[in-house]
């Protein structure tokens, strides 16, 4: 078999190995040997599934796989009208800068990366599926409940990957040995976005099915409600209205959510896993104590410039956008607790932050806003390291807004239910007055503003029909219809797979 056939199907698939973090802070390449089944050790499916989980930790985004670090960042956030590059303008212009410009191509390195990591993860899931479905031992509720978990984590990578790219390979197995990896197409043939839906929405099933409600699981594991949440976001990519509406009907109605009243809290260690959480991407202390996904917080930390001659906490990049400050009502709690705002008022009187840190005013700061859900307190929050500026920072995917403001857009589709009743439900914690009707319009203003840079509004947008419009308005002239709308597919992955993947349009 020729070299870059191996190649290819390790990367592509991710299926030399499993990322498995259940006592160390580093990933370890546990392979499952011969003799090594799930019945003969008892705690090798608990590994497994731990082993999948901490493949949506992996953050290295300039070299094999992202999932949740800068990559995701920089292609949920810094791609869309809420956010730019930051920094000055040399620093990483390629690849990060080609993003926020729209005038990237398929050999930039974040794509490759994130391609790879998700890859990595729909791998390591498929391994654990094949080891699992192997067991006679393991009582039918556990194993449907490992296989359940597995099957959501794998349906979020695709769903990632199809926003995405668009078409992809659909791989649900592992090969049984390289002449099968080298010769079955289904590992270097990309298949309809559509069909690829389909088999995210059976995944997210099963995972409904046969998950528990919030109440009888542990912190940092799957639930029904994360199941449905997700499902019904599928739908609603899908214009499924009433599919996603009849979903997060069920989640609002099973009581086990609701908001937090202090909508700033959320992205402090006290809002993990907190009534609000439906999903998270754990860390610190729900994962190894300092934990952390790789650059997460400290990319997007301020950073020093001008006069300097502070300790700063990072790299200066995804800055929000005079664009989205723009976009608050007056008075909207969210937009402070979204945005840190440097003093530049010429008085030297620095910004005060919720803990007591200060940092200095604009002579000494190279950008003036930047992205306060992102900030960890090192004298606030516990950590194992605390001098350790990338600090653990949980992920959140979903949260019960989330629910709220997807069965609105669903309930003005479809006619029926409470839209308006929802919406102000979100604008009741923001500080801001009931609205009397509703417009689509309205229902997208507050998606925007409420999770503001949270990892949705470039892809919002692009389901929305509306992106090259949106970008164009907002400065990013770049942006192609029929082209922008899709991520290149890596050039080396073309090249791995001996010229099998095809090109996205414009690419």
């Amino acid at each position: 078999m020729k070299r870059f056939s191996k190649i290819a199907i390790t990367f592509l698939l991710g299926i030399t190995s499993l990322a498995i973090n259940s006592c160390t802070d580093k990933f370890l390449d546990v392979k499952v040997q011969g003799g090594e089944t799930v019945d003969l050790d008892p705690n090798l499916a608990p590994k497994l599934v731990t082993g999948v989980y901490n493949s949506l930790t992996q953050g290295d985004c300039f070299g094999n796989g992202d999932v949740s670090g800068w990559g995701l960042i920089t292609f949920t956030c810094t791609i869309s009208d809420d956010a730019d590059k930051g920094s000055n303008a040399a620093d990483q212009a390629v690849p990060i800068g080609d993003i926020d410009n729209f005038t990237l191509t398929p050999t930039n390195k974040f794509c490759e990366t994130i391609w790879g990591g998700h890859f990595n993860g729909i791998g390591a899931a498929n391994q654990a599926l094949g080891e699992l479905s192997k067991s006679k031992t393991i009582a039918s509720a556990q194993l449907k409940t490992y296989q359940a978990e597995v099957k959501f984590i794998r349906g979020y990578l695709y769903f990632n990957m199809v926003r995405m790219f668009g078409d992809v390979p659909l791989v649900l197995k592992v090969p049984k040995d390289l002449v099968e990896a080298s010769s079955d197409p289904v590992y270097v043939t990309r298949v309809s976005k559509n069909i690829v839906y389909d088999s995210i929405a059976r995944d997210l099933q099963y995972a409904v099915d046969n998950l528990p409600l919030r109440a009888g699981s542990v912190a940092g594991h799957v639930t029904k409600g994360a199941a449905q949440s997700l499902l019904a976001k599928v739908y609603l990519y899908q214009k499924q209205w009433a599919k996603s509406q009849a979903l997060t009907d069920a989640v609002i109605a099973s009581g086990q959510y609701s908001l937090l009243s202090d909508y700033a809290t959320i992205w402090r260690q006290v809002g993990d896993n907190s009534n609000e959480s439906i999903f998270e991407i754990e860390s610190g202390k729900f994962n190894n104590g300092n934990f952390a996904v790789d650059n997460y917080t400290i990319c997007q930390g301020p950073r020093v410039g001008g006069l300097g001659g502070w300790d700063d906490l990072g790299y200066g990049f995804n800055d929000p956008t005079p664009d989205l400050i723009a976009a608050y009502e007056p008075n909207d709690l969210r937009k402070n607790a979204t945005i840190i705002f440097i003093d530049n008022s010429g008085t030297h009187k620095g910004t005060i932050l919720w803990d007591g840190k200060r940092i200095p005013s604009s002579d000494s700061v190279q950008n003036l806003y930047y992205n306060y859900k992102a900030y960890t307190s090192a004298t606030k929050e516990t950590y194992a390291n605390p001098l350790d500026k990338n600090r653990p920072k949980n992920i959140h995917i979903l949260r019960y807004a989330d629910v709220l403001l997807m069965n609105a857009e669903a309930a003005f589709q479809t006619g029926s239910g409470d839209a308006l009743g929802k919406v102000n439900q979100i604008r009741q914690r923001a500080g801001l007055p009931p609205k009397g009707s509703l417009t689509i319009d309205d229902i997208w203003k507050e998606r925007r503003l409420e999770f503001a840079m949270e990892h949705d509004r470039f892809w919002d947008l692009v389901r929305q029909g509306r992106a090259g419009q949106v970008m164009r308005a907002s400065g990013k002239t770049n942006f192609v219809d029929g082209k922008h709308e899709l991520l290149p597919v890596p050039n080396s992955q073309i090249i791995l797979s001996g010229n099998k993947l095809t090109q996205n349009p414009g690419y």
